[in-house]
């Protein structure tokens, strides 16, 4: 693809898929404007790059679409100065975007393949201000750490209530939370002690693996 047509297609990308679907921030807009997706894209599906579709990742895993990951990152309304944990590395994609917005990145995924490939691109676009590291994250990640952000980037049936424990005062928890059919993004804020749950629109991922199913009702 010629640099004078990705420029085209990532233009395009924001205006006609991301930006109609309310995404409004004007950082959030430049910040995906700028962001190489395609240098996290899978090679076979390098040409869907900027295409209005979640693309398959190994380990039956997904790539969020790039609506949907402009809506999660306008909605955590990150800053300089805050801290995120991302459970899900993925492609590194979203990682990247954490990580231009925020202070810090930790970012764990189950899978080190996913770690290793997201490692050699960010580095080649050389963000740094990233922790990356292999692990069961939806299990419990950094307990004692306290965070301004979470985000998970794949589904889970029940949300353990660890991950609003390890938010900072002021702090918001994003989370895709269902089963198929019915999975809906939400948002958890805490505010002087207390969790506040906000539930945004419906959408599917794949689930985190390690999420638990037991006792969940419809």
């Amino acid at each position: 693809m010629l640099q004078v047509n990705t420029k085209q297609a990532r233009f395009n990308m924001v205006e006609q898929q991301i930006r109609p679907w309310d995404v409004l921030n004007q950082q959030v807009l430049d910040l995906i404007s700028e962001l190489p997706r395609e240098n996290f894209v899978p090679t076979d599906y390098r040409n869907l790059a900027f295409a209005d579709i979640n693309i398959p990742l190994a380990h039956d895993q997904e790539m969020m679409s790039p609506k949907l990951e402009g809506r999660l990152l306008q909605t955590l309304q990150l800053t300089p100065k805050d801290s995120v944990l991302e459970i899900g590395t993925g492609s590194g994609y979203l990682t990247a975007l954490l990580a231009k917005s925020a202070k810090h990145v930790d970012s764990v995924d189950i899978y080190e393949d996913f770690v290793t490939e997201a490692n050699s691109k960010l580095k080649a676009l050389n963000i740094n201000n990233i922790s990356l590291q292999t692990g069961d994250g939806i299990n419990g990640w950094n307990l004692s750490t306290r965070y301004d952000a979470i985000v998970l980037t794949g589904s889970v049936a029940l949300l353990k209530s660890h991950f609003q424990e390890q938010l900072n005062e002021g702090g918001r928890l994003l989370a895709i939370v269902g089963k198929e059919p019915i999975m809906q993004v939400q948002l958890i804020t805490r505010i002087a002690g207390n969790f506040y749950t906000e539930s945004l629109f419906e959408t599917q991922l794949p689930p985190l693996l390690g999420t638990p199913v037991e006792n969940f009702v419809l």
